[in-house]
């Protein structure tokens, strides 16, 4: 049964395991998490639960959405996601679910907001080589040539060149959960996850395992 939940990255430490080896763990804080619409096939064209989570001011919600939150009774929450769904019928609008859907051993996918670092140049970027860095080379960390000069005398569009980084959306497949820890809302996973502290993540079975 497909499963999936939002969460917020708390950090990094590390645990013994049973062989008493250091195992890097990412945690999570997962949910709890409210069913806030189910869709179905016949009114909607396919099967998922909208699930809201996270707690918001009222003053910073817009009307529609105060307005499908009333529909279903349950209180405002910052972020709202969709997962698809074979069957729906395990949930109910107003339902809450927390992390303890999952159990360790779980393969999971994890996705999340990159963290942004701002304007960089192609060597960390792209991870380009830099130029002889011998006394006036004057090309350290230049972008380097950008194609011939006459013919055909333009660039060609994919060019790797300086620009945005991070701050993107990126999934990691194929996690697994250490630990969880329902009487805390806790989960952790073994590796680490996109995105800063304190971001949110989106956590669903792992689709290649």
């Amino acid at each position: 049964m497909k499963k999936g939940i939002m969460g917020k990255k708390l950090g990094m430490t590390q645990i013994f395991d049973e062989n008493r080896k250091v195992v890097p763990v990412t945690v999570v804080e997962a949910g709890p998490c409210v069913v806030v619409q189910i869709k179905t096939v016949e009114n909607d064209g396919y099967s998922a639960i909208k699930v809201g989570f996270g707690d918001i001011r009222e003053k910073l919600v817009n009307k529609p959405m105060q307005g499908q939150f009333a529909k279903a009774g349950t209180s405002l929450r910052r972020f709202v996601k969709e997962f698809r769904m074979e069957d729906t019928s395990a949930y109910e609008v107003g339902q809450e679910f927390k992390a303890d859907i999952f159990a360790a051993g779980d393969k999971i996918d994890v996705s999340g907001i990159s963290k942004g670092k701002g304007f960089q140049g192609c060597i960390k970027r792209w991870n380009q080589h830099t130029g002889p860095m011998s006394h006036g080379s004057k090309f350290k960390r230049a972008v380097g040539s950008m194609g011939a000069s006459s013919d055909p005398s333009k660039t060609f569009k994919n060019k790797r060149m300086p620009g945005h980084m991070g701050n993107v959306s990126r999934t990691v497949l194929n996690l697994v959960i250490v630990k969880v820890m329902p009487e805390k809302n806790i989960i952790l996973i073994k590796g680490g996850i996109p995105g800063p502290n304190k971001g949110t993540v989106v956590i669903r079975n792992a689709v290649k395992a």
